[in-house]
């Protein structure tokens, strides 16, 4: 019995193909740049990641000064207004150190009392904010001011995700849902 021709297919990937994907691999490779190394052009300013992000914990200060000017019109609204603010904090404290975080307080001073540590932190960071706000007279009224703002702070975080990084992008995805859902909240707390 003869043997059959050899096929004129060799099986398997071919000389040219495995050229070609180390080539594409090594191009692949050499267009990415390290996490370490900045995103701006020059390495002494600030990357677009490191703006974005300390835009975003000075918007976070900001509404926190808004909070605080609403509690300090209508304390009545502080079951409702107090939890969100309290949110708000930890979005800025999230997005690395802002105004409120640059003043912790001294670990020697006893924490009793009904005062929170974190409250008493920022209340006095955040007392020039709230001289600035105006708040309306009216609780509804103030709330929907304060729904407003959120509103508004989450669309821009939202639109601010297509300029940055991957973990940056999460974070910011992140505190945009949940300004979405405080505005919701205050909504609906207003009604």
């Amino acid at each position: 019995m003869p043997y059959p021709p050899p096929s004129r297919h060799p099986s398997g990937p071919r000389r040219r193909a495995l050229l070609a994907s180390v080539a594409g691999a090594a191009l692949l490779v050499g267009c990415t740049s390290r996490p370490d190394e900045s995103d701006g052009g020059t390495s002494g300013s600030p990357s677009l990641a490191e703006k974005a992000r300390a835009r975003a914990a000075r918007d976070s200060d900001d509404l926190v000064g808004r909070y605080d000017a609403v509690l300090a019109a209508h304390p009545v609204l502080a079951p409702v207004v107090g939890p969100l603010r309290a949110e708000a904090l930890r979005h800025a404290a999230a997005f690395g150190p802002g105004p409120s975080a640059g003043s912790p307080t001294p670990s020697g001073t006893p924490t009793g009392g009904t005062a929170s540590p974190s409250a008493s932190a920022s209340a006095s960071a955040s007392a020039s904010a709230s001289a600035s706000v105006s708040v309306p007279t009216n609780e509804r009224d103030a709330l929907a001011d304060l729904a407003a703002a959120e509103r508004a702070l989450a669309d821009r975080r939202a639109k601010a995700l297509l300029d940055v990084p991957g973990e940056l992008a999460r974070l910011l995805a992140s505190v945009a849902a949940a300004g979405a859902v405080h505005a919701y909240l205050l909504t609906e707390a207003a009604k």
